[in-house]
């Protein structure tokens, strides 16, 4: 906590920042261990560069910022306090002998709050915190790899439960309810997105909505889920044909599982990010299903299900040591359903490390 709080605090030096104040939960989460949502009640991170660092949030989460091992200042407010002026109280003692540059997250503070912030620091110059938080948080250290493997470990078991759930006539809300209800009782309280469980046609739409669509012989079954761990999240998919696969079927999925191993193959230090994307493409283009893969190969992982970097064919940016993200090439065919392939991938030194281990060969559930 407090080297990244030490990181931060050295890029305000350089860039000649005063305040840093955050107000994401995935932010704050990352500089003091305490995660929470307080829902519309105002948590934020004062850092400054001539004081010791001033955490503000709902009185009742206080005492469990305190046991996450919050060490500074911290004010707890009441319901009925304003706690922007608890903040102006408490900043006016730090006696700060003068705030010209003030950064914040631009892309996610509400307006509404931006003003108030700002009415702390009048007459100052603004700058976006959110380039530094990205690039400090996409280098993982070793306590978040190892809580990512163990979130990989439950996205992989929520994909058996729903396996084993799989017969004749049940229905797809049915099988994501047995997923959840099993990955609770591990001690999982919350997954990373909602669940995706499709069947047939269904799992043509990359982000369908499971409904009460029955398993029948013949159909595609899509698992697209993952899980918050101490924090950190996981993301899985893996497709199945129920009892019997077509030769379209089989050729869908053939295709993007080549796709899917050679962009792992190139996951390693210093390839250029947007390779992965165009490496997949290439192949499933060339198999004649190019306008069927409609989003990039991947996205970040780490705290947040989606985060930077965004894995596109347009980002220049080169892997490195401790990177997180997923590697998910899917065909989608409104006639049969779709197929998508997605694991969780970490860079090493010489390479990479699969976190997500659910074999990928075509597997016909009987």
């Amino acid at each position: 906590m407090r080297n990244r709080i030490n990181e931060l605090s050295n890029w305000m030096e350089e860039q000649q920042i005063d305040v840093v104040f955050l107000n994401s939960t995935e932010n704050v989460f990352y500089l003091t261990d305490f995660h929470t949502d307080p829902h519309e009640r105002l948590m934020g991170l004062f850092i400054f560069q001539q004081a010791e660092p001033l955490f503000i949030l709902p009185g009742m989460e206080k005492q469990q910022a305190i046991e996450a091992g919050w060490s500074s200042e911290i004010i707890g407010y009441a319901d009925h306090e304003d706690p922007w002026n608890l903040a102006k109280e408490a900043i006016e003692k730090r006696e700060l002998t003068e705030v010209n540059k003030v950064a914040f997250e631009q892309e996610t503070l509400p307006y509404r709050r931006s003003q108030s912030l700002l009415t702390l620091f009048p007459n100052t110059q603004v700058t976006s915190a959110e380039d530094k938080l990205h690039y400090m948080r996409v280098i993982k250290d070793q306590s978040e790899i190892e809580i990512m493997r163990r979130a990989a470990k439950m996205a992989d078991y929520g994909v058996n439960v729903g396996v084993d759930a799989l017969h004749e006539d049940v229905t797809e809300m049915e099988v994501l309810a047995k997923i959840e209800y099993e990955l609770k009782k591990k001690g999982i309280r919350e997954m990373s997105f909602s669940t995706m469980v499709l069947f047939g046609e269904k799992s043509g739409h990359p982000h369908g909505n499971p409904g009460d669509r029955k398993l029948k012989p013949g159909d595609f079954v899509l698992f697209d889920l993952g899980v918050v761990l101490d924090g950190y999240t996981s993301d899985i998919t893996r497709t199945f044909v129920y009892q019997h696969a077509s030769d379209a079927q089989k050729s869908l999925y053939d295709t993007v599982l080549q796709a899917q191993l050679a962009s792992l193959e190139a996951s390693k230090p210093g390839t250029r990010i947007g390779d992965l994307d165009k490496i997949a493409r290439d192949i499933i283009t060339e198999a004649g299903f190019g306008d069927r893969f409609p989003h990039r190969i991947g996205h970040g992982l780490g705290i947040n299900v989606h985060e930077f970097p965004s894995m596109s064919h347009l980002n220049n940016d080169k892997l490195q040591e401790g990177m997180t993200y997923t590697i998910e090439p899917g065909i989608y065919d409104p006639s049969i359903g779709g197929v998508r392939i997605e694991d969780d991938v970490l860079i090493t030194k010489d390479g990479h490390e699969t976190l997500t281990s659910i074999p990928k060969e075509l597997q016909i559930i009987k």
